[in-house]
């Protein structure tokens, strides 16, 4: 487990493409892989084989709208042959420490499967309007995904 660098971006690509397919993911250019890849975190074989990854995207408080610095988890997939194996968990859990190490006070996520994996790790249904702003806009209420969130 390492953080991404920007010339993992082909690899992160390439891993998300699959569940792009799927519908599980949105389609993101490649441009925006290098662009964001402080954001990710990536298993990696010892090969050099990118097999898993997660982004986690920090929102600065509005105290507007009375919301505290959150976080946001996007992209996360694993590889088929790594599912099962920890993998998914290992990287949540680095993602949970990152968010915390920033001073994040929660961390929502959108999925388009039953969010196991999130349930299991102490998040919860959770309505948009409780996200970043920016964030709950960008949702496209096509994909009918399911809302979870997690105080840190």
């Amino acid at each position: 487990m390492r953080p991404a660098r920007p010339e993992d971006a082909a690899a992160l690509a390439e891993l998300s493409r699959l569940f792009v397919r799927a519908g599980a993911l949105r389609e993101r250019p490649l441009s925006l892989y290098a662009e964001q890849a402080a954001d990710f975190l990536v298993a990696e074989t010892p090969g050099g084989t990118v097999d898993g990854c997660i982004g986690l995207a920090a929102h600065a408080a509005d105290a507007s709208a009375g919301r505290p610095a959150a976080g946001v988890l996007y992209n996360f997939c694993v590889a088929g042959r790594r599912q099962g194996c920890g993998t998914g968990a290992a990287l949540l859990n680095l993602a949970l420490a990152r968010a915390r190490s920033r001073s994040l006070r929660s961390l929502f996520t959108a999925t388009t499967g039953e969010g196991h994996l999130f349930l299991r790790h102490g998040f919860a249904p959770a309505c948009a309007s409780l996200a970043p702003v920016a964030w709950a806009q960008s949702l496209d209420p096509r994909r009918n995904a399911l809302i979870l969130a997690r105080a840190l």
